[in-house]
C-alpha cells in the first residue's frame, strides 16, 4: 500500500487543481519545480562553428539517463508556439545525475534549429521526453568498432567514443568523420586529442569541400574504408549522417556480405514524395478545423502543414510519435513499409501516413 502512495497523492493533487495539471501552476514559480514534465535548465552555450549550438542542459528529477547513441525529444517555445524536435546526446551515456550536451546544427529549412543557434541563451528552460532508440553500444563492448559520421550525425556516433573513452576501453576504434569544410568540422579540436591520449583510437576527418589537406577527400568512396579502416570487415561499424552518406557505405557493406555488422540511423527525414505510379484521388479531412483539401498523394502531415494547420510534429520520420492523430474513416499507406490501414478511430503518424482516396482525420 505504501508504495502506491505518491501515485494516489499526484492523483489526488491533480483532480483538486482540474482543469490544469499541477505542472503549470509550479512553474509560475520556477519552470524547473515540477510534478511529471521533464525538463532541462541550459547551464552552458557554445558555437564552436558557425552552423552550430552546443547546450548542456541540467535535467529535473525525471531525468532517467540514457545510453550512448539513443536520442531526446527537446520542446522549445517559439512565439508562444511550442516546437519538438529530436536532438541525441553527444556526451558519454549517463545515469539520473548526469547533465545532456546537444550539438544543433542550424540548417537552411531548420526552423526550429535556426531559433535555437541564435536566440539559446544560458537559463533557458527545455522540455524534454525520455531519451530512446535502439542506436547503441551493445553492452559487451566490440573489440573492433569503426565510427562513421557526416554532418550533425556526429553526435550520437561522438556520445558512443566519449563512452567507450571514459570506460577506458582498449579495443581497436577508428573514427572517420565527413564534414564540408574545417570549419564545419566540430569537435575537430576534441577528437584530435582523444586519438593522442589514446593509442588504440584513429581520427580522421574527410572533407567533402576542402580539397587542400592530406590523406583522402571527397564524398564516401570504398578507398576510404579499406586506407583509414583497413580491419573493417572485423568490426563492428556505427553510422550516422546524411542520406548519401548514408546509402554509399550500406551499399558498401552489402556488396561485402557484411550487414550484420553495420549498425545505423538517419538523422533526416527520407524523401517522401508521391509514387507517381500510383493513382491519387479523394479528400482529406481535418475534422476539428473543419478545412478540407484535394489529396495530393503527399504525407497527411505535409498536406495538413500546406492547408494552413500546424499539428505538433518532432522527427519527421517515424521515430518519436509526436505527430500522431486519431484517423476517423478512411484508408491510409505508411509511406516507409507499404503497408494500409483501413481502420476507423485508430492513431496513426501524420509524418509516415498518406491517405489513400477519402481521408477524415482529427486535426
Amino acid at each position: 500500500m505504501l508504495d502506491r502512495f505518491p501515485a494516489m497523492l499526484g492523483s489526488v493533487i491533480e483532480a483538486a487543481l482540474a482543469p490544469h495539471p499541477v505542472d503549470r501552476y509550479l512553474e509560475l514559480v520556477d519552470p524547473m519545480i515540477t510534478w511529471t514534465d521533464l525538463r532541462g535548465r541550459v547551464v552552458d552555450v557554445r558555437r564552436d562553428t558557425a552552423r552550430t549550438v552546443t547546450l548542456t542542459l541540467a535535467p529535473t528529477r525525471q531525468w532517467s539517463g540514457f545510453r550512448a547513441g539513443q536520442y531526446i525529444q527537446l520542446s522549445t517555445v517559439i512565439k508562444g508556439v511550442r516546437h519538438t524536435r529530436c536532438f541525441s546526446p553527444a556526451n558519454a551515456e549517463c545515469g539520473p545525475d548526469g547533465f545532456i550536451e546537444l550539438t544543433i546544427t542550424a540548417h537552411d529549412d531548420g526552423f526550429v534549429s535556426r531559433h535555437l543557434r541564435d536566440h539559446a541563451a544560458i537559463g533557458d528552460v527545455m522540455g524534454l521526453q525520455p531519451a530512446t532508440g535502439d542506436f547503441v553500444l551493445p553492452q559487451r563492448r566490440p573489440e573492433q568498432t569503426v565510427f562513421i559520421s557526416g554532418g550533425s550525425g556526429i553526435t550520437p556516433v561522438l556520445s558512443m567514443l566519449r563512452t567507450l573513452v571514459a570506460e577506458r576501453h582498449t579495443g581497436s576504434t577508428v573514427f572517420i568523420h565527413y564534414a564540408t569544410t574545417p570549419a564545419d568540422a566540430v569537435y575537430a579540436d576534441e577528437l584530435q586529442a582523444i586519438a593522442a591520449a589514446n593509442p588504440s583510437i584513429s581520427v580522421h576527418t574527410v572533407f567533402t569541400r576542402h580539397t587542400d589537406t592530406d590523406g583522402p577527400n571527397g564524398h564516401f568512396s570504398p578507398e576510404h574504408l579499406t586506407e583509414l579502416a583497413p580491419d573493417f570487415a572485423r568490426a563492428q561499424t556505427f553510422l550516422c549522417g546524411p542520406a548519401g552518406l548514408m546509402d554509399a557505405v550500406r551499399e558498401f557493406y552489402t556488396e561485402r556480405d557484411l550487414d550484420d555488422a553495420l549498425h545505423s540511423e538517419a538523422f533526416t527525414a527520407p524523401s517522401l514524395a508521391p509514387d507517381p505510379d500510383e493513382p491519387v484521388s479523394g479528400t482529406l479531412s481535418f475534422k476539428s478545423s473543419g478545412r478540407s483539401a484535394d489529396n495530393d498523394g503527399h504525407t497527411i502531415l505535409e498536406q495538413a502543414e500546406a492547408a494552413g494547420l500546424s499539428p505538433e510534429f518532432g522527427c519527421r520520420m517515424g521515430i518519436c510519435f509526436s505527430c500522431s492523430a486519431v484517423k476517423k474513416s478512411g484508408c491510409t499507406r505508411n509511406v516507409l513499409t507499404g503497408d494500409v490501414d483501413t481502420d476507423s478511430d485508430t492513431h496513426i503518424q501524420l509524418c509516415i501516413s498518406a491517405p489513400v482516396g477519402d481521408v477524415e482525420i482529427d486535426i
